[in-house]
């Protein structure tokens, strides 16, 4: 799946999440999540998954569709 990252930008503002606080919270690497954020890296169900969680948001609220 591909992250849209502008969505993803706006849920992180959204709480206040620094990329490596979100690393953190999703126990993903910062790299990973560094690459999703640049659109350098597709992203596994479960990654996805993690993230949407911590930020609180439904999965399609991230994703490119």
């Amino acid at each position: 799946m591909k992250v849209c990252t502008k969505k993803l930008d706006l849920a992180m503002a959204r709480k206040c999440l620094s990329s490596r606080e979100l690393a953190k919270l999703t126990e993903l690497g910062e790299a990973t999540i560094g690459n999703l954020r640049g659109g350098k890296q597709e992203a596994r169900t479960q990654t996805i998954g993690k993230i949407a969680k911590v930020l609180g948001v439904d999965v399609s609220e991230i994703i490119e569709q």
